[in-house]
């Protein structure tokens, strides 16, 4: 018997966490139909000798709702093995939405996730007023790979309230529509709703979104309409209290955000407490996969720059010209004593101290100790920091990058916390903060640091928690594990190589507004629903992805 494809001789790692064997995968009409050994022939077949065939890794925290109008391959998750990613997390989405609501939600999603309004309005069709619409907009753009969504609690009050949306708390009549337009949403094929809860996330007038401060008995109300559907409550920001009642009283399965802290030696206590909140409750939390908060160098963001004269004209430059600039040892003097004079900023407590250089090689080294911390790099040298960040910089040709570790600075910490039964690794936030972090190639750094480097996971429980585990979640029956009848989403790689490339700046969103990216290796192809969509790192322009909504 002949099929379509098939992807011989490699390491079957299904997903279900079994132990890996030598086998080949047929696959046929967009369905696996044999894993093992095949013996007939594929009218293409993929070599995976030496390599690990696994399924598609699935992304449930991601911020693509925007991107993926004018950017359906979905970059840079697709050159990192995603196959299926969940967008509308936060609270934060384009649907419901009345025409003149646009503007508002577009400068919202702006200053919350730094996705620019001008390119979210002017890329996106704004073709639909509800979210069902919004889905079937998205299915006309033919995205490179699956997509499912949530609806978010912010465009909802928008919808229902108006203005008053912002800081005033809804009406039983307000309440009861919101949670109609939820049901809707989930039968038009939203896989739930999200909302958030953390204060620091403005409109651009700096009051907090809407629902930040909602009454509990909203979401309650909202988690009812929910949990019977046996869909998704999302939540940034909210408390083990809020959480436990959404479980509870609303009958709803919760995923939520987490993070050990600032405080590493509190890891053990958080761990345990968030193992006391999920026991006996359909609850799963999602943390960052390292330390992470802001990406910045010369061809980036300046952090600095607000803190003279001098840093704020390099501000105002290309890379080329700041570049240029630099190179003159007068100007790099001025440069020195204005940040003598003024110092690094403290961004949500973290400061200079927690600044660290990334790496002149190919592959970024997030998890660098303290000889890459940038004081202690410039102490080393006899150098001030500002001069050791402009040396590499000119060293560099101005690609060096420097991270300013706000979350999750302890990583022996963060190991312990995703270690976890309770606690899957993902929270790359692809497609939002585009010029604050680069962390879409989160499930590349699990294989590459996690299970390669640390032996946190074996290969087997590593490919779990980023395939079968995260599809589950997304309440997903026929992706996540490589099995007869399942649909045909699979990477193949090679595990002694996979990582990540320096992430770098580029021009490409609508109007030239910048973004990072970021490319991979070790991947040999990665499938979506039986069509091949990248091969050796490269698009091939299949986009063969779908829209998989609520219950079919």
């Amino acid at each position: 018997m002949s099929h379509e494809i098939v992807i011989r001789g490699g390491t079957v790692v299904d997903g279900s966490g079994r132990e890996a064997f030598r086998g080949d995968v047929a696959i046929d009409d967009g369905r696996i139909t044999a894993v093992g050994r095949v013996d007939g022939p594929g009218r293409r077949e993929i070599d995976a000798e030496g390599m690990t065939v696994t399924p598609g890794f699935v992304d449930i925290h991601t911020h693509l709702d925007a991107q993926i109008g004018w950017d359906p391959d979905c970059t840079p998750l697709c050159w990192h093995g995603i196959t299926t990613a969940l967008l509308g997390n936060c609270g934060v989405t384009f649907a419901p939405c009345r025409p003149g609501d646009r503007e508002l939600l577009a400068a919202m999603m702006e200053t919350v996730e730094d996705i620019p309004r001008e390119a979210i309005l002017s890329g996106l069709p704004w073709d639909w007023e509800d979210y069902g619409g919004y889905l079937d907009a998205i299915e006309r753009l033919k995205p490179g790979i699956n997509v499912a969504g949530l609806v978010g609690h912010s465009a909802l009050r928008f919808y229902v309230m108006g203005e008053r949306a912002v800081e005033e708390q809804a009406t039983d009549e307000e309440r009861r529509r919101m949670a109609e337009l939820t049901a809707q949403s989930i039968d038009r094929g939203a896989v739930g709703f999200s909302t958030n809860r953390f204060a620091a996330h403005k409109l651009p007038d700096g009051r907090a979104i809407p629902g930040t401060f909602a009454d509990p008995a909203e979401l309650v109300e909202i988690a009812r309409q929910v949990g019977p559907r046996k869909a998704l409550m999302q939540a940034v920001g909210a408390d083990f209290d809020l959480l436990r009642t959404l479980a509870d009283d609303g009958h709803s399965r919760v995923l939520f955000s987490y993070g050990v802290g600032p405080d590493g030696a509190l890891a053990p206590q958080r761990r345990a407490e968030l193992e006391e909140l999920c026991r006996g409750r359909e609850m799963t939390a999602v943390a960052q996969v390292r330390s992470s908060g802001l990406l910045f160098g010369l061809q980036s963001g300046l952090p600095i720059a607000n803190r003279g004269p001098a840093w704020k004209r390099l501000r105002a430059m290309g890379l080329d010209e700041r570049l240029a600039a630099i190179r003159d040892a007068g100007l790099r003097a001025t440069l020195v004593e204005e940040a003598k004079q003024h110092g690094f900023p403290t961004i949500l407590g973290a400061g200079i101290e927690r600044v660290y250089y990334m790496g002149d090689g190919p592959t970024p080294d997030y998890a660098a100790g303290d000889e890459r911390q940038l004081s202690a790099m410039a102490a080393a040298a006899g150098e001030h920091w500002s001069e050791t960040f402009l040396r590499l910089s000119i060293e560099t040709g101005g690609r060096a990058l420097f991270t300013l570790r706000m979350f999750n600075p302890d990583m022996e910490a963060l190991g312990h916390l995703i270690s976890s039964d309770d606690c899957l690794p993902g929270l790359g936030d692809a497609g939002a903060h585009v010029t604050q972090v680069m962390d879409a190639g989160w499930a590349t750094f699990i294989l590459s640091h996690w299970v390669r480097e640390r032996g946190l996971y074996s290969l087997e429980e590593g490919v779990r928690r980023i395939t079968s585990a995260p599809a589950r979640v997304i309440g997903l029956k026929d992706r996540g594990v490589l099995a007869p009848g399942m649909r045909a989403d699979v990477n193949v790689f090679d595990a002694t190589r996979i990582g990540e490339r320096q992430p770098e700046i580029v021009h490409d969103f609508p109007g030239g507004a910048p973004r990072y990216v970021q490319r991979s290796v070790g991947y040999r192809a990665t499938l979506v629903n039986g069509r091949v969509n990248l091969l050796d790192g490269e698009l091939t322009g299949e986009r063969a992805g779908q829209v998989l909504r609520h219950g079919h």
